[in-house]
């Protein structure tokens, strides 16, 4: 069966008896075993024996060496008989044996099986071994020797070697069957010619019956024309074809190519026609990816080693009610003796009919107890499967199963490399698509005879957007007064090394410089400009830093100053960064605190309906997200998905409100936090940029709703100077009356609950550039209370609320 196989035509080696012992072909051995075995004994057994001998007496020719094996014909019945020693009658014509001249490969006796099957014309044996030549031929050197010490010397030594597989096509079917093969030297006399047998010392004896040296010493310590072989060689065989088979089939499906290159499929099906006996079986794969059925057989090209590229691509639809989902449904492997004669016989049967197909098995492959694709096995030949094959089917199951499955994930971490190259971490709600687009670029890549090509366009349909955006009131300006508050004590601490070195040593320049910084003060003082942190540390560094080895040289008040100056400087920055730190670290924390609540409830609000969800963190965090019907790979969306997760979003936001309100007096600069939802209850377009990594709206439309998200928390109450976005409040920014009307009932429910509170305005809002028309509800949060718990905890009482 394998590469290291050898042609029993070859297996003897030069030398034309296969070993340099001379040999002769003799019954004398098996005479003397019936003489033996039973002597004068006066049972039937002893009567039987003496009859033997009687009729072996009187036919001398088969008492000495035999050259003719005319001799064997002439007097078979008396063979027979002397044969049944060796061969029991009542396995005769059953079992494959065969008696053959001393180590050779050549029987002049055999049972009918084996005549049948594996005796050649000349009475060689047929097939081929599972040894190279230079192995086989060492193997029966090795076992002529242990053969004279053991009659010779009385030294027995074992010889270990693999089993012997003989393979060899049957001539009924053409299918190759394999045995394992035994060869018994019971009935093989050893003498010595030519004098005593040569000596062997104490040593040399003790190593021998350790272990059998290599065969060319032993040939300079047993001289092989010394001794002559004489009797005969008893050869069996046991068929093993099946346990080879799947032996072979399981090597095979280790390889990754196993069963996407056109070689080793066809080697596959050969295989498993020897397996089960059927030369006409067809064999044939199928996996499923998503939605799509990918089928592998003998009729497809191999020529990209991806089951994707090298597969044939049909959509599970096409399969209902065939044998196929049944066998898939039922979970166990489905026989149809003759699909001509089936009831069940649909379209899809009707198309394996026209192909020539009259016997079919199919069989789902399971892996961790969920179906991942089908095998299939199929005849031209009615009858030719039958349920007596299910228990081979059941043990090659779990080796394609295997197959497959490894094919599969080679194919999606193929998939998942090129999403990574082209689109970074992908929503798991929309993962479904971006592996849908790079299969269909395989599959444009195979068809134009290239790799994958570009992934096509990623465009979702009718989705419904929620926003929501919780921001630190003020921030931009709090972060203005913390860099003024530093610039300011660094420019003091500069003052204070001058004015020092000025009083250690009058000097006109430090005079001078004491004026510059004191005129940085003053502008910083007067507020904060573009551009006036850089030109402070500039200075700071070129003018006044860069004298302090020098200055420290006027006395110990000048040493100290610059010390508390260096001091009070950030060791990373190099300039004074308290109350910036402070900031950042408060501005941190509250995004930190928002974040981590949205992550939680998120992974909840995921359980209840698949959306997609993305967030970013500035100064305070928002939130968006898609829901629809073309999000979700089957499809299935209602409105009442729509309305939780809008309830769901107002109910985080009231959390987003407390959990902030909460840790406002534990931050090291107490802050105030805003927040938003904006309402669109019309459908948009959304489309994946390739060259952002991100979702943006598509068409000129949508554009607006963009537009509004980026300038809404900036709006003002229309004919006020005041934002609509308030501490301790919500706003909810909506431009059609039914958006507000559905969300006053929302509000009117979380008002019930405890998480809102007070009355509801609704203001019109000044016109934001290029959009106008835009209202806002706004209701104050119940923070008092402390209460609110987790959003998705109370959505189940919030079924029914419109």
């Amino acid at each position: 069966m394998e590469n290291r196989s050898v042609d029993l035509g070859t297996a003897l080696g030069a030398h034309p008896l296969g070993i340099p012992f001379p040999t002769e072909l003799s019954l004398a051995p098996l005479v003397a075993f019936w003489t033996k075995a039973f002597g004068d004994d006066p049972s039937a057994k002893g009567t039987f024996a003496r009859i033997v001998r009687e009729e072996v007496e009187r036919t001398p020719e088969l008492r000495g060496a035999i050259t003719d094996l005319s001799v064997i014909q002439k007097n078979r019945k008396l063979v027979d008989v002397l044969m049944a020693a060796a061969f029991p009658p009542a396995f005769f014509d059953e079992a494959f044996g065969a008696a053959m001249v001393p180590f050779q490969l050549r029987s002049f006796y055999g049972t009918p099986r084996f005549d049948r099957l594996l005796r050649g014309a000349d009475g060689a044996l047929r097939g081929r071994l599972s040894l190279d030549q230079a192995a086989a031929a060492r193997m029966r050197l090795v076992y002529a020797y242990a053969l004279v010490l053991q009659r010779v010397y009385g030294i027995g030594t074992a010889v270990d070697y693999y089993p012997l597989i003989l393979t060899v096509p049957d001539p009924e079917t053409g299918l190759e069957r394999h045995f394992k093969i035994e060869f018994d030297v019971r009935f093989i006399d050893v003498e010595t010619i030519g004098g005593p047998p040569p000596a062997l010392d104490g040593a040399l004896r003790a190593r021998l019956a350790r272990e059998l040296p290599d065969p060319d010493a032993l040939h300079a310590v047993l001289p092989p024309e010394r001794f002559v072989l004489r009797g005969f060689t008893i050869f069996r065989a046991i068929d093993v074809t099946d346990q080879e088979v799947l032996s072979s089939i399981k090597r095979d499906l280790i390889d990754r190519e196993s069963i996407v290159s056109a070689v080793r499929f066809q080697s596959l099906q050969a295989k498993l026609q020897t397996f089960f006996r059927r030369p006409a079986l067809c064999f044939g794969l199928a996996a499923l990816e998503g939605d799509q059925v990918l089928l592998l057989n003998n009729t497809v090209e191999h020529e990209h080693a991806c089951i994707f590229a090298d597969s044939k691509h049909h959509s599970t639809a096409e399969f209902r009610g065939s044998i196929y989902e049944r066998a898939v449904t039922g979970g166990k492997p489905l026989v149809v003796e003759d699909l001509l004669a089936w009831p069940g016989r649909g379209c899809i049967e009707e198309e394996i009919v026209k192909t020539g197909v009259r016997s079919i098995l199919v069989a789902p492959l399971f892996y961790q107890d969920e179906v991942i694709g089908t095998l299939e096995l199929s005849s031209p030949r009615p009858g030719d499967l039958n349920a007596t094959h299910l228990p081979k089917v059941d043990e090659i199951l779990p080796l394609f199963s295997m197959a497959v499955r490894r094919s599969l994930e080679e194919l999606n971490s193929r998939i998942q490399a090129f999403i990574k190259e082209k689109c970074t971490a992908i929503h798991p709600v929309v993962e479904w698509r971006f592996r849908r687009a790079v299969l269909h670029g395989i599959e444009r890549g195979v068809q134009e005879d290239g790799g994958t090509s570009e992934i096509e366009p990623i465009v979702f349909e009718g989705v419904y957007p929620l926003y929501a955006l919780s921001d630190i009131r003020g921030s931009s300006t709090q972060r203005a007064l913390a860099i003024q508050a530093d610039l300011l004590r660094q420019l003091r601490l500069a003052r204070d090394v001058v004015d020092a070195a000025h009083r250690a040593r009058a000097l006109p320049a430090l005079d001078e410089l004491r004026y510059r910084v004191d005129r940085h003060v003053a502008q910083i003082e007067g507020g904060l400009r573009s551009g006036d942190e850089v030109g402070v540390i500039a200075f700071l560094r070129g003018d006044v830093e860069r004298l302090f080895d020098h200055l420290q040289a006027f006395g110990p008040d000048v040493r100290a100053r610059v010390e508390a100056y260096r001091a009070a400087l950030d060791p990373r920055l190099g300039a004074v960064y308290e109350r910036r730190r402070l900031f950042e670290e408060s501005v941190t924390r509250v995004a930190d605190t928002i974040s981590g609540y949205l992550d939680l409830e998120e992974q909840a609000a995921q359980a209840m309906f698949p959306h997609y969800f993305e967030k970013q963190k500035t100064d305070g965090v928002d939130h968006q997200i898609y829901v629809g019907a073309s999000l979700l790979e089957d499809g299935r969306f209602d409105p009442l998905y729509l309305k939780n997760l809008r309830l769901w979003q107002l109910m985080v936001t009231c959390g987003v409100a407390l959990r902030a309100q909460q840790l406002r007096d534990r931050l090291p600069v107490p802050l105030e936090t805003t927040h938003l939802v904006l309402v669109q209850h019309a459908p948009l377009a959304i489309r994946f940029r390739f060259d952002e990594k991100r979702f943006d709206v598509d068409g000129a439309y949508d554009i607006r709703y963009e537009i509004v998200k980026k300038r809404i928390d900036k709006a003002l109450i229309k004919g006020t100077n005041e934002r609509v976005t308030q501490p301790g409040r919500i706003a909810i920014v909506y431009a059609q009356p039914g958006e507000a009307q559905e969300y006053r009932g929302y509000i009117e429910y979380l008002q019930h609950l405890g998480y809102l509170t007070g009355g509801v305005e609704d203001v019109e809002l000044e016109e934001l550039q290029g959009v106008q028309g835009l209202r806002a509800l706004r209701v104050s949060v119940d923070l008092a209370s402390g209460r609110l718990g987790p959003a998705t905890a109370a959505l189940p009482q919030a079924a029914g609320v419109r």
